[in-house]
């Protein structure tokens, strides 16, 4: 099942040895925008995942005075590599190229970076047995663009005729676009997509997204990332912007871009003086971001299947080794939504990778515990400065990412991959756009002064 069914095609332009979204090719033609500005303010990025990182190159290349800081201890955002549990690297985080029309494709042009084609055999844990294919195709009525209501993935299958013996099957084609299926808009999940130019075919990393993003772009300014700096509050009642972290460390800025993921806007880690208008934070609260995780199982045989969707402790399990150059067996069961909040409850790493055994254990006759050699388990749910997977079309959900990016007395702005407008959220590149629509934004306000 390809993961984006609409395709329209898109180009990519390297111009004066940048790399910039195809969105935004006919601004970076046509205005004078984009030559050299002499801005003598300086900007601070709050958070360094793809769309801080990104936002920053292109500050670095006009010469613009600029500071990024990171939460955690390490850059990459939602992007992350595991080395040393299996003979290849592995993607903690974002780990698929959806589409190669987009920056993030380009760059893999640009650096000979090998990818491949993830079209992997799909099957089903369905009326307690592996099957290959269903009575009836469901992933089509979550593509179809007429007449879908604003109702949820979960009901709508209902509304459908798909009876309970599908229950599971839902929830992994929703997990795959972000949540559960109980959460997630069938119409607003359709509605976002029509802009969506980067295609539709999934590609694996023989080495790791993580790997891309930093040779390409954070190498060139990682120099500018101050790591274990959380930001608490962020004061921009007076001419000048002041930021505090939570060890009441002051940082001073003109202009400040806000990348971190939605969750954290959403639960008020970050204080606002004055606070930030109604409609703003109302907004935030439509743009969905449930629990997430990912689960890596490393077994002595390759017993299990490439895909197998539809399983209750995990409704999407899939081979890590597509794409990689070695071949260790390491199954990775992508988690989302109400089965990773069951899971998370759980309490433990062991108690997670036990849970997933004893399903797989159901669905092939004991192999799983019997090959078992190890696990790690990645909970974005339970990370403080992400709390949870990506963000996802909820019910309802209206313009709200429109009214999410709208900058604040032109002096704070919205970035990352929840604010992306155009089609791409949920996805790397999406992010990178939205990093560099941002400082586009800052720029004109720049050039108004």
């Amino acid at each position: 099942m390809d993961r984006r069914d609409f395709i329209k095609q898109s180009t990519l332009l390297s111009i004066g040895g940048l790399l910039i979204p195809s969105t935004f090719l006919s601004a970076w033609r046509k205005d004078t925008l984009f030559e050299n500005i002499n801005y003598n303010g300086k900007v601070i990025i709050i958070g360094a995942g793809a769309a801080g990182l990104y936002a920053a190159y292109i500050l670095k290349s006009k010469g613009i005075h600029f500071q990024i800081l990171e939460a955690s201890a390490n850059y990459g955002g939602r992007l992350g590599k595991l080395t040393g549990f299996a003979n290849f690297p592995i993607d903690l985080g974002a780990q698929w190229l959806h589409g190669k029309n987009s920056i993030t494709g380009d760059l893999i042009t640009k650096s000979g970076t090998k990818i491949t084609l993830d079209n992997s055999d799909e099957k089903y844990w369905f009326n307690n047995q592996i099957v290959s294919s269903l009575p009836r195709n469901i992933n089509e009525i979550f593509a179809r663009e007429d007449n879908l209501s604003d109702v949820s993935f979960k009901d709508f299958a209902i509304q459908e005729g798909f009876g309970n013996e599908y229950k599971n099957i839902v929830e992994g084609i929703a997990g795959d676009c972000g949540a559960a299926a109980s959460s997630i808009s069938t119409f607003w999940k359709i509605k976002e997509e029509e802009n969506w130019s980067s295609g539709a075919k999934d590609f694996k990393f023989q080495e790791t997204y993580f790997d891309l993003i930093d040779s390409q772009i954070a190498i060139h300014v990682k120099d500018k990332i101050l790591l274990n700096t959380v930001v608490t509050k962020i004061d921009y009642s007076q001419s000048k912007i002041q930021l505090t972290d939570s060890n009441n460390n002051l940082y001073q800025a003109d202009k400040v871009i806000i990348t971190v993921p939605i969750s954290i806007l959403k639960s008020g880690d970050i204080q606002f003086i004055p606070s930030l208008p109604d409609e703003k934070t109302i907004a935030f609260s439509k743009i969905g971001m449930d629990a997430g995780m990912k689960v890596f199982l490393k077994f002595s045989n390759k017993f299990f299947d490439q895909n197998i969707i539809g399983g209750a402790m995990c409704a999407a399990y899939r081979d890590d080794s597509i794409g990689k150059t070695q071949n260790d067996n390491v199954l990775l069961a992508f988690i989302m939504g109400e089965q990773a909040e069951y899971l998370t409850a759980l309490g433990s790493d062991a108690a997670i990778s036990n849970a997933l055994l004893q399903e797989l254990d159901t669905m092939y006759n004991g192999q799983a515990t019997a090959s078992f050699i190890a696990s790690h388990v990645q909970n974005w749910t339970t990370n403080p400065f992400v709390k949870g997977a990506y963000s996802y079309s909820t019910i309802g959900m209206g313009d709200a990412r429109k009214v999410a990016t709208r900058q604040i007395n032109k002096k704070l702005y919205f970035a990352g991959e929840a604010m992306n407008t155009n089609g791409h959220h949920q996805t790397v590149h999406g992010a990178i756009e939205t990093g560099y629509r941002e400082v586009t934004k800052m720029l004109k306000d720049i050039k108004k002064m």
